[in-house]
């Protein structure tokens, strides 16, 4: 596309080494979407990053390494992909946006023309991704949407298990959800279902002055390593999902009563906590995944159900 084309700075360097005006500035963020027509927009919960040391901050702390394939959700005009391209064998963008998909392949020819052979496009929804051009990807790097934030993140690790290693910037408020423990007062959903597939921890913040435009609040990086080991448990992810989604749906209430309906009556749901080693008036908030797994293993079948 002549617009991004348009980016290239005068003499393009040789292909063993990278510009170092390659990145993207605040500048050239404004230039190109200008040049393409491009609002950020709530809706897609687009906040550009014009800032090239907190990219690869982003980078750094992510640990990306030379053989590493990244799989990078969102890319917008490319501020975070080209620091990525610098550190990485290989890099698959994943973006929703029809222009911004039809322009992130020539601003990175233009830009960093040694690695445009390194680097692929999958124009679509995340959510709808199944399978991803080349190697299997080795890690997740991205600035998430904040709207779909836990969702795209649960659902890339779920469908790529080859992802060893994840680093996302998201809202900071979703950071603390994710990396929250058992008994913190953010600790739910997001939190249990991010420990099923790793072991999740902050790992920075990031202030608002970096972005396009300057979001109303702050945000944070999450750090997740995938387990080495699966959770040690008979029970599916499904079913131990399942239980999770009863228990915080009532998260005020005791397990014995929040998980009544998953078990068919608060007596099944005693029954089942009881079998697991839970205190039935415990709340789902002070559980770890593990017990959550604990729990599913026992969910009574319809003939062991005590009669109403």
């Amino acid at each position: 596309m002549s617009t991004a084309e348009q980016q290239q700075p005068h003499g393009t360097p040789q292909a063993s080494e990278a510009p170092s005006d390659a990145l993207l500035g605040p500048a050239d963020i404004r230039e190109l979407a200008a040049a393409l027509g491009v609002r950020p927009t709530k809706q897609k919960g687009q906040n550009f990053v014009i800032d090239a040391n907190t990219v690869r901050r982003i980078v750094r702390t992510a640990e990306v390494r030379p053989d590493d394939v990244v799989v990078e959700v969102g890319p917008g005009l490319g501020s975070l992909t080209l620091a990525l391209l610098e550190a990485a064998d290989r890099v698959v963008a994943v973006e929703i946006d029809d222009i911004l998909a039809a322009a992130l392949p020539a601003t990175i020819a233009a830009r960093m023309p040694q690695k445009k052979d390194r680097f692929a496009l999958v124009h679509s929804d995340a959510m709808l991704v199944t399978e991803l051009p080349g190697p299997a990807p080795t890690a997740l790097v991205a600035n998430l949407p904040y709207n779909v934030a836990v969702p795209v993140l649960l659902t890339m690790l779920d469908r790529f298990p080859s992802i060893e290693r994840t680093l996302v910037m998201v809202q900071a408020e979703v950071a603390d959800r994710l990396a929250a423990r058992p008994g913190n007062k953010v600790y739910g959903v997001p939190s249990v279902k991010a420990n099923w597939y790793a072991d999740v921890k902050r790992a920075g913040a990031i202030g608002r002055n970096v972005f396009w435009p300057a979001p109303n609040v702050d945000s944070g990086l999450v750090s997740l390593v995938r387990r080495s080991e699966p959770i040690a448990t008979t029970a599916s992810k499904a079913e131990v999902f399942a239980v999770v989604d009863a228990a915080f749906a009532q998260r005020r209430k005791g397990l014995r009563s929040a998980l009544a309906g998953w078990a068919g009556s608060a007596a099944a749901a005693e029954a089942a906590l009881t079998a697991a080693g839970i205190n039935p008036l415990a709340r789902g908030e002070s559980l770890t995944v593990e017990e959550f797994a604990a729990i599913a293993e026992h969910k009574p079948s319809d003939a062991q159900k005590p009669a109403l």
